[in-house]
Formats: structure tokens, sequence, C-alpha cells
């Protein structure tokens, strides 16, 4: 990397990318190196009233960042890893994986119930195919909807309904209590009044007091390490989804930095890259590659490096709900490549290339 002049690294303009950009900012400039920030609207930005499966492409959040590398109008884009595509132009390279953060997925709910917890006939948000078939596997009693939006705007409306119903009721408890005595006395059912009680919430439940309500949303599933990236995990309810249940998309939790192939490729490489976490992701995204599924087709993929394996669990769904194909692997390090693309071949002749098909003849 060039050591004059300003590393123009893109990324996309909403609070979490933004929030990842900042963290390879940063380390960045712990190495001395002056980074600037260029916000490029995607595709995925564009059509904001579309689901991930449904925008007609892949890579429809990464693909106009990383052309902005290509062109050398940029060094170098941050990605969130799901989001990108397993085929990408030669020139570029994935330059840098940064440490990952957890891959797994939370529920959020008003209150912080368990997935177990939800009532029959629940409705569940979710903008992913995986997460969809998911918990329709473990819950068959539920139902799931379609929610879109950046985190925060998905949370606000989860936590909507029960805030606009707090909020209507101590309403009307201060009517009566002030008709009745003429004086601003407080309710015995309430500590405060509205205002106070409004004034003490945190912003994003503020903001959801002011949202439309379309759908009512009793909860949500999206990636932990978004929720925790975006400072959010301290405000909202969530539990943990169980990986070997719910299995992570691949990359989940992970960055990716990608460059033209040179100079620069390398020395972000050298500043930025966490060996464990390539290696991990690396057997995910083989796996994804050889079955073909992209982001068209409900697959989880999770690999976890524990010694001299990488322990792989797979889980592919017939996208109309009719089945899974759900195994684990220790993949071998020294292979992973190789032992990768193997278990994904496996995969597929048992079932995983015909649910694969399946899900593209939906597309």
């Amino acid at each position: 990397m060039r050591t004059r002049g300003t590393i123009r690294l893109a990324t996309r303009g909403s609070d979490l990318a933004l929030r990842q950009a900042a963290t390879v900012q940063s380390a960045l400039e712990d190495q001395r190196y002056e980074v600037e920030l260029v916000t490029v609207e995607t595709e995925g930005d564009k059509i904001r009233d579309e689901l991930i499966q449904n925008l007609g492409k892949t890579g429809a959040f990464t693909r106009t960042l990383d052309e902005k590398v290509l062109s050398g109008d940029v060094d170098a884009a941050v990605h969130s890893m799901k989001d990108m595509p397993t085929e990408f132009p030669d020139d570029l390279v994935v330059a840098a994986v940064p440490e990952r953060g957890p891959a797994n997925d939370v529920l959020v709910t008003p209150d912080g119930g368990s997935i177990d917890d939800l009532e029959p006939g629940s409705v569940v948000g979710t903008s992913s195919l995986r997460r969809g078939a998911q918990l329709r596997h473990h819950r068959d009693d539920i139902e799931v909807e379609p929610i879109r939006g950046n985190v925060d705007t998905r949370i606000e409306k989860v936590l909507a309904p029960a805030l606009q119903a707090e909020h209507e009721r101590r309403s009307e408890a201060d009517k009566e209590r002030k008709g009745a005595t003429g004086e601003d006395d407080f309710d015995p059912e309430f500590d405060q009044n509205v205002d106070e009680w409004f004034d003490g919430l945190p912003e994003i439940e503020k903001r959801a007091l002011g949202r439309e309500i379309e759908t009512e949303y009793d909860a949500l599933v999206l990636a932990e390490a978004g929720l925790r990236r975006i400072g959010l995990d301290h405000h909202v309810e969530f539990e943990p989804l169980p990986t070997d249940g719910f299995v992570p998309a691949a990359g989940q939790g992970a960055l990716a930095v990608t460059a033209r192939d040179g100079e620069v490729a390398e020395a972000l490489y050298g500043v930025l890259d966490h060996p464990l976490s390539r290696v991990e992701t690396t057997v995910e995204r083989t796996v994804l590659s050889t079955l073909n599924g992209g982001c068209i087709a409900p697959i989880g993929v999770y690999g976890q490096l524990q010694g001299e394996y990488v322990r792989t669990a797979v889980q592919v769904f017939h996208p109309e709900g009719d089945g899974v194909v759900h195994e684990r692997r220790d993949i071998p390090v020294e292979t992973h490549l190789k032992a990768a693309t193997a278990f994904a071949e496996d995969l597929a002749e048992k079932g995983a290339a015909e649910y694969v098909a399946a899900a593209r003849d939906d597309e």
C-alpha cells in the first residue's frame, strides 16, 4: 500500500455499513494510514421494498462498490461477507477478512422471550429465505412474514405495537386522573405520567412509537453481529438462537475487504487479515459455491476452527419446506478447500442439489 496519500474505502451508507467500515478505517489508521470513507448507493439500497432474494441477481449490495474498486475510483471496499456472491471478477480479491464477530442469529421480541415461548400463530419477521425455512422447521405453528429495512428499522417494526399500546394505556390513565382530580397526580398503576415515561425511553423506542404499523410482528430474527455493531444490544431484548438448529449463513458475522490484486491487497492483508476467520469463512463459502446456492436457496453453512479441523454444519432446505438436508463434518485445516468441496458434493448427492434446483425454479 502506498505510504503517501489517502486510502479510499467504499462502503454502503447504512448505519451498520458505516460502523463496519469505521472499524476497518480505525485499524488502518492505527498503522498510520490516512483513510477516507466513500459512501456508495448500491442496487439493493435503491430497491427498498423488495426482499433480498427478489432483487433479481446476486451481489445486489456489493457489485456497485466493487465496480468502484475496479474502476480505480476507490482503493478498496468493505462488505458484509454474507452479502457477497461466491464468484466475482478475476482482478478482484478478498484482500482481508478481519476478525469475525458472532455468527449466530438472535430472536428479538418486546419482552425477551425465546423461540419456544412464542404463542401458536405468532408472527415472526425475517428478510431471509434461510431463516424463514429454519423457523418453519422448528415451529410449524407460527407465521413467518417478510420484513425489510435496516437493522434499526426492522427492530422498530417489532417494538411498535407493544409500545404504542403502552402509550395509549398511559395516556388514558393520565386523562382519567386529571378529569377526576383536576391535578396531575400519579396513577397508582404507573410511577410516571406519559410524558416522563416517554422521555426515559431509548431513542429506538421513541422512533418506534411514531411508526405506522402495517404488520404486527411478535418477533424478529436477525444476525447478532449486526445488532451488536449498531449498538442496540443494550437497548432491546433478544435471545441467541442455537447454531445447531439455526445454522447461520455462510460468512455471517464476518467482513470482507475487497481490492484489486496487487500491492494494495497485500498491504491490507498484512494489516487486517485474521487467519482463523479466513479459514472458517473460506470453508463456508466453498461449500456454498459448490452447491451453487448463492442467495436464492435456503442454505446455512457454519464452520468453527477447533484444533486441526473446521467443524462444519450445513442445512439445505427445500424451498417449499418439504425437507432438509442437515449434515456435519470435520474438515481438515490442511486440506480445507478440497475437503469442503468434497463435503458439498456429498451433500448434493444426498438431496441438496435437488433442493437448490427447486429454489432456482421458484426464482
